[in-house]
């Protein structure tokens, strides 16, 4: 299959010298559902934020749709970010001044395209979401309005959709209603999705995952189980205790 997203030697250091990629180089394919893990300060959610065009490393490459984001201007980035990938976050990002289906269509109205209301509104409705269209966020339980950011996300047909702890601040009902919807997006949709998460269960519904420790890959698990991936992070975590 085709890499949707592919990273090179992708390095990232921040002021202080502190290393959060140190020469990664993985990629994404097609119509995938990966899993992102790793010990906290892994590098995780900086691999998530280069790879999506949201931070620049400090060396390598990344390529997003046959796109090499790292030899894009800024400007170029974002116009290019805003067709062709869509974003899912654990505190959702909805405006709270927006009516849901509002919400919805703004990644298109950014992007200078049509809103497609109508489009907008079935997607909502596949999400058991018809009857909510008119309200602010602050009226949707915590999974009605990560369903909404799932639709915004969808909205402009992306190339990959980046998942940042998508289901960190659910309840584990809700948490069980996302995931199923993120693997129907791409078992049935063919989408593609990358997904940072610290939960094993979570990783289960990926189709693999892939383990970052120290900045570097520690390995990949296919067909994951939630067993399988709790006893390897927990390896990695002993590895990360004692080397410190």
């Amino acid at each position: 299959m085709t890499d949707v997203v592919r990273v090179e030697e992708l390095y990232k250091t921040y002021d202080g010298g502190v290393t959060a990629l140190d020469g990664v180089t993985a990629g994404f394919a097609a119509g995938s559902f990966t899993a992102v893990m790793g010990p906290s300060g892994s590098g995780k959610s900086t691999l998530l934020q280069c790879a999506a065009g949201l931070d620049r490393p400090t060396g390598g490459r990344v390529f997003l749709d046959g796109h090499e984001l790292t030899a894009t201007k800024d400007t170029a980035m974002t116009k290019f970010r805003r067709g062709r990938v869509g974003f899912v976050f654990q505190d959702y990002n909805l405006l709270p001044s927006l009516t849901v289906l509002q919400n919805v269509v703004l990644p298109l109205r950014l992007a200078g395209r049509r809103a497609d209301l109508a489009a907008a509104r079935a997607a909502l409705a596949q999400l058991d979401l018809a009857d909510r269209t008119d309200e602010l966020p602050e009226r949707l339980s915590g999974g009605q309005r990560q369903r909404a950011a799932v639709a915004r996300a969808l909205v402009t047909r992306p190339a990959v959709i980046f998942a940042d702890e998508p289901t960190g601040a659910l309840d584990l009902g809700s948490a069980r209603e996302v995931l199923t919807l993120l693997r129907e997006v791409v078992h049935q949709h063919g989408r593609t999705v990358v997904m940072v998460t610290h939960d094993p269960v979570a990783a289960a519904y990926a189709d693999s995952v892939l383990f970052l420790a120290d900045g570097r890959l520690a390995g990949s698990l296919s067909a994951p189980t939630a067993d399988a991936v709790a006893e390897r992070l927990a390896h990695l975590g002993d590895r990360a205790r004692a080397a410190a």
